[in-house]
């Protein structure tokens, strides 16, 4: 007869409120807790025993009860661009993707924030997973200090798979830990969460967190935005703009505008015109992105070049600070918009009685 190991908790994650809590039931001293937080979060220690400055006694009780909660990707690939995209495992044995880019001296992660996403964009491969569950707040960390190129870290986007504000207590308790003294001490301007947006979490989402955000756009029409982004109809492009006019953006924290440029559908004039309408007075940036080709998908067409180069220009002649990303790790699948792990997460079958 088998047995099953129930998993001990993990203490990534935790706040030093919560490990002292931890440690106090231990019976260790209350100081342990800021050292533990010291090793977890500013060194990335995953070995509860490597941890020199607490008790051997200390060690060894609290690696019986606790795992730190670091996982090695299960899985990897590597563009011919230099772009990797890792596979990790979460608590809950769902799988999400994570992609490093780097860039010269920079090295930006490309975080999810759930098990695909319920936000069913038909553009994104994301979106056609569908919502598998959330991660939580130590699924999220480990995708930045398991990374392999974590040395090489200078920005995170909150890009990869699923909706940051639908799971929005993880996603900033994430981003408090990276900030915090006992961390990294990461300046806000490191970190730019992304959101197609929701009513119930934007406005919290501004009011509680200093980091950068931006917002999937795609199109400044509202009939046509919502025939793509289902979220258009339960909180309009309008009604953000409104909410976002009342917040500050001349300081450190940055707006951008994510647009996906689909060819011949969104890249005339006519569209950049509305853009500057919709954009006036707010001090932002937008970011056309090429869209990649889905399997099955003759919806849309990939972007002109040219016609890109022409919208830019339009919109930064007409003083809409504009840019064109470029598109990195297409081919593994790790571009914007190709990040999906359905087939890994599929459960099996139950046995048949």
């Amino acid at each position: 007869m088998s047995t099953t190991t129930t998993p001990k908790p993990v203490l990534l994650g935790m706040t030093p409120e919560e490990l002292k809590t931890v440690v106090l039931e231990l019976g260790m001293p209350a100081f342990s807790a800021k050292q533990l937080a010291q090793w977890i979060y500013q060194k990335g220690e995953g070995d509860i025993q490597r941890m020199s400055n607490i008790s051997v006694a200390a060690r060894k009780k609290l690696a019986e009860h606790y795992d730190v909660g670091f996982s090695a990707p299960l899985a990897e690939q590597h563009s011919a661009d230099g772009t990797s995209k890792y596979l990790f495992g979460t608590l809950d044995g769902h799988t999400v993707e994570t992609v490093f880019i780097p860039d010269d001296d920079r090295g930006t992660v490309c975080v999810s924030c759930q098990v695909g996403c319920r936000m069913a964009c038909s553009f994104c491969m994301t979106g056609r997973q569908g919502f598998q569950g959330q991660l939580s707040v130590a699924d999220i960390l480990n995708q930045i200090y398991s990374l392999p190129e974590r040395e090489r870290l200078t920005n995170i986007v909150f890009m990869g798979q699923g909706e940051p504000l639908d799971n929005l207590d993880a996603v900033l308790a994430a981003t408090r830990h990276l900030m915090a003294d006992y961390g990294w001490a990461w300046s806000p301007r490191r970190i730019t969460v992304s959101t197609a947006g929701l009513r119930k979490g934007l406005k919290r989402f501004l009011d509680e967190s200093p980091c950068h955000l931006a917002i999937s756009l795609h199109n400044p029409f509202p009939e046509e935005r919502a025939a793509i982004m289902p979220a258009e109809r339960s909180y309009s492009l309008t009604e953000m703009l409104e909410l976002l006019h009342e917040y500050d953006w001349t300081g450190q924290r940055r707006l951008s505008f994510e647009y996906i440029v689909f060819g011949g559908q969104n890249d005339s004039n006519r569209y950049a015109r509305e853009l500057v309408r919709l954009l006036s007075g707010l001090e932002c940036r937008v970011n056309l992105i090429r869209w990649h080709a889905l399997p099955d998908e003759d919806r849309f067409r990939e972007a002109d070049p040219v016609r890109m180069a022409a919208f830019r220009d339009y919109l930064t002649h007409r003083n809409v600070r504009c840019t064109i990303r470029a598109s990195r790790g297409q081919d593994i699948d790790a571009a914007c918009g190709l990040l999906n792990t359905k087939e890994q997460n599929i459960q099996p079958s139950a046995p048949a009685l």
